[in-house]
């Protein structure tokens, strides 16, 4: 597994199809075979961060998911 924005291996489970890049500080979910990335903010919500992104570079299994 690796993060789609910063490459990191250092990737957490946080619960189910959940995980957590201790590098960059982002929350990625599995959803049917995308990933969907979301900065958490200082109040716990987060911020969803697909847009930044091209949907090639979301796909679950080019990123070893």
């Amino acid at each position: 597994m690796k993060c789609p924005n910063c490459s990191s291996k250092n990737i957490g489970k946080i619960g189910v199809n959940q995980y957590y890049c201790w590098d960059c500080f982002i929350e990625l979910a599995l959803e049917d075979g995308k990933l969907s990335l979301s900065q958490v903010e200082e109040d716990g919500s987060l911020t969803g961060l697909d847009d930044l992104f091209q949907s090639s570079d979301l796909e679950a299994k080019a990123n070893g998911f």
